[in-house]
């Protein structure tokens, strides 16, 4: 099943346990550390791989070292990374995450290459034959906030391209711009408190019922252990969230729209889709990384029997 995801791209350095960062140049010996191919669109690449997709991902990154290593894991996960623009001179984005016992994930951040994609960058052809298209990050792209991206989205959907967006900060001003996509997708995929930043509203009920009014098809609220809120014209539905030990929360929201598209690409309405997700994201959270745990879609979808 033909994908395309278009957005953020970022090579996370992860450790565990971290519990404080040592004085000065003292050592605290830790149990693992990875490397992973992260971000709003090059980690549900990643995941969509994993779940039985054709995925191709398009966005930028510089020309260094860690763009070396970022085109390398997505191509050794099976991306198509030949939409992906090369920047010199500029940093790849990355971040560095010592993740705290609970799977907690405080994360230090370089937006690097991220902040310069534009429409000029994309594959038209490629998105026109996508049979879904999925914006990652489309707060910290503004390149992408251009009326003739939301033509071409709008374009997408009417030739029955199904797009679904998520998010990446947390920064209300930059979560307030990317609510000019919401009328050019079909589902919203934020977290709780990127829901409510997005909107203004009291509750996340309130802002997915304001997503939906500006013109989406459905929105996904994710609640992290409650599970997720979705809401679309037929009414609002919880989904619960599956009871796993958790390792790292890093990736788990990528996870989570992963499965939902390929729910929706295998033709289940929102709320089944949104099982998926569920299960895909429980899966990641059980190991260090965005695409840890995470292998197939049969034994990823045993985890709701």
């Amino acid at each position: 099943m033909s994908v395309v995801t278009v957005g953020v791209h970022i090579v996370d350095v992860l450790t565990r346990p971290v519990e404080t960062i040592p004085a000065g140049q003292d050592t605290v010996l830790v149990d693992q550390i990875r490397l992973t191919a992260a971000g709003a669109a090059a980690g549900t690449a990643v995941d969509l791989v994993k779940l039985g997709n054709q995925v191709t991902s398009m966005g930028a990154i510089g020309d260094d070292e860690l763009g070396d290593f970022l085109l390398m894991i997505m191509s050794r996960h099976g991306v198509d990374v030949s939409g992906l623009a090369r920047r010199t001179g500029e940093q790849t984005a990355a971040s560095i995450l010592p993740i705290r016992p609970d799977g907690g994930r405080p994360s230090f951040h370089v937006p690097g290459a991220n902040l310069s994609v534009t429409l000029a960058d994309l594959d038209l052809d490629v998105l026109r034959g996508a049979r879904a298209v999925h914006l990652g990050g489309m707060d910290v792209t503004f390149g992408l906030g251009d009326p003739a991206f939301f033509a071409l989205l709008d374009e997408l959907r009417e030739r029955g391209t199904v797009v679904t967006m998520d998010l990446l900060s947390e920064m209300p001003d930059l979560l307030g711009m990317a609510r000019a996509f919401v009328p050019h997708v079909d589902y919203v995929l934020p977290n709780a408190s990127q829901a409510l930043a997005m909107t203004g509203a009291a509750t996340v009920e309130q802002a997915a019922t304001a997503l939906l009014a500006d013109g989406a098809t459905g929105v996904l609220v994710t609640l992290g252990a409650e599970g997720s809120l979705v809401v679309t014209a037929d009414g609002a539905t919880r989904v619960p969230a599956l009871e796993v030990e958790v390792s790292d929360t890093t990736g788990c929201g990528d996870a989570y729209c992963a499965g939902f598209l390929t729910g929706l690409l295998h033709g289940h309405d929102a709320v089944t889709s949104a099982r998926w997700g569920t299960a895909a994201a429980a899966r990641v959270a059980t190991g260090l990384g965005s695409d840890a745990g995470l292998t197939d879609l049969d034994s990823t979808l045993k985890g709701l029997s």
